[in-house]
């Protein structure tokens, strides 16, 4: 009896199974899918679903990419095509901020996390695709997801310039960004 109850509890859980596709155009051109990690961070999975399913990712520039670091995206205030990009990277959504949603999860290659200021609790809209593992994320950072498909279009991103790795301008851009469940 245990056996059939337990089986049910995990037929009837309402399991997230959440990806992001992400066109991507520019000096990459690709697909780029995302497998959201709702059970490390539901709050942040659920905020990058409201924003993908609104279009507020559309056009959105790659703003920061470090060669053996990260690429950064996801500023749906300051980092649309066609805007003043040289604010990208300084905003976020109309949303509120989300608290920090830690996890035991390593930041590795083709991790995903969200960016935040110096505060563990400001993640907003930005997020950011690794490039190798980075130690020092580890635990202090929200892991949002991880990339299943097209880590080639994630690589050939254009890299920025500087130790701030600001992206000169043309920068790769997610031309649209849907949800896949």
């Amino acid at each position: 009896m245990y056996k059939v109850t337990a089986l049910l509890a995990v037929l009837a859980s309402p399991a997230l199974a959440t990806d992001l596709k992400i066109e991507v155009s520019g000096q990459a051109n690709g697909t780029i899918v995302i497998h959201l990690a709702d059970d490390l961070a539901p709050q942040h999975a659920a905020r990058l679903i409201e924003l993908a399913k609104s279009g507020a990712y559309d056009g959105v520039v790659f703003h920061r990419v470090i060669d053996g670091f990260m690429a950064q995206t996801g500023d749906v205030e300051f980092g649309k095509v066609g805007g003043d990009l040289s604010m990208a990277g300084m905003g976020g959504s109309t949303l509120p901020d989300l608290p920090a949603e830690f996890s035991d999860h390593r930041f590795t290659r083709g991790t995903v996390g969200m960016a935040r200021s110096q505060s563990p609790d400001s993640a907003n809209s930005q997020f950011f695709i690794m490039f190798s593992r980075y130690p020092s994320l580890d635990n202090l950072y929200t892991v949002v997801g991880e990339v299943t498909e097209g880590m080639d279009v994630v690589d050939a991103i254009k890299r920025g310039e500087g130790q701030g790795g600001t992206v000169p301008a043309p920068q790769d851009v997610m031309t649209t960004v849907t949800v896949v469940e």
